[in-house]
């Protein structure tokens, strides 16, 4: 990586910052015809996104491809989101193994990893904890659906009360201190020029993977529109394997409204409000929240745009 390239992407980027100009080139479609016409990406259909199938894992993407406000576009096989990799067969570890990874980010906390088992990996590759507070949220599934209750589940979950929590655990991202070190630290080793591929997951790879990677596409000046799509297309690749997840708890006799676990299964675009009117009312912006709230510079933020977009 050069020093140039750095050097120039770091004024370029405090020139934004100074003058509050990047987040609105980031977040804004261009207002005239004109101004489409000299950026025609602005105006193409929808992007591909690019999942990685697998047997023992059902949100595992590559975060690359996607154009930006600048004319570029995100390098593919640097970044992947994923779920848990502790279901992996053979062959997927095969197919792991052909990405190249040098380095897997598991931000589950302790519990999680007990209940649902370590990551399996190619060899050679170890999974580094890096665990993100769920504010709960596994703690609250383990609990409603081990009481077995009828009366007790629908006390913790109905009444839009799954929604609210869900609301919490995504502000909590912004507020919790010891989350946003997790965050930032990632966001580190992404930019850093020695780094290789690298993949980070959480559970269901919707929420702490989800609010990871909806920061990091903005953070390279990916359109707001096409960030938050990614977001929510894990509810298109969780969709059959969660309806199963139901399914089965209902015929165990766990549950008999096994609905009530929807809001938590789901990504909602009113759950990603949640975390961004809360960026906003702490750090005004979601640069101010990677530069104030993540601690990030403005050399580390250029040099991610360097090594991430062409």
């Amino acid at each position: 990586m050069s020093r140039a390239r750095i050097r120039l992407a770091t004024a370029v980027l405090a020139s934004a910052l100074a003058i509050g100009t990047l987040p609105a080139a980031a977040y804004a479609a261009p207002a005239d015809s004109a101004a489409a016409s000299r950026h025609p990406w602005h105006t193409q259909s929808p992007e591909t996104i690019r999942q990685i199938p697998l047997q023992g894992a059902v949100n595992v993407r590559d975060l690359g491809g996607y154009r930006t406000w600048t004319g570029g576009r995100v390098r593919q096989g640097l970044v992947y989101r994923s779920d848990a990799l502790g279901k992996l067969t053979p062959s997927d570890i095969t197919t792991v193994g052909g990405l190249g990874l040098t380095k897997v980010l598991d931000f589950r906390i302790p519990m999680e990893v007990q209940y649902d088992g370590a990551d399996k990996l190619p060899a050679g590759l170890a999974s580094t904890a890096r665990p993100v507070n769920d504010n709960g949220l596994y703690g609250l599934l383990m609990s409603a659906i081990g009481s077995g209750d009828p009366v007790k589940q629908e006390q913790m979950l109905g009444g839009g009360r799954g929604e609210a929590y869900m609301r919490d655990v995504y502000r909590a991202f912004v507020t919790n201190p010891e989350n946003r070190a997790q965050f930032a630290a990632t966001l580190r080793e992404i930019a850093d020029g020695n780094q290789g591929p690298l993949l980070y997951h959480c559970t269901s790879g919707k929420d702490r993977t989800g609010w990871m990677s909806y920061v990091l596409l903005n953070a390279l000046a990916v359109p707001k529109a096409t960030a938050e799509r990614d977001y929510l297309a894990s509810n298109t690749f969780r969709a059959a394997y969660d309806a199963q997840v139901r399914a089965g708890i209902k015929a165990s006799g766990r549950m008999q409204n096994p609905d009530l676990l929807i809001p938590l299964q789901e990504v909602r675009q009113d759950y990603l409000d949640a975390a961004t009117t809360q960026m906003e009312a702490d750090y005004g912006s979601l640069y101010g929240y990677l530069t104030d709230g993540l601690g990030l510079d403005l050399r580390t933020l250029a040099k991610l745009q360097v090594k991430m977009v062409r």
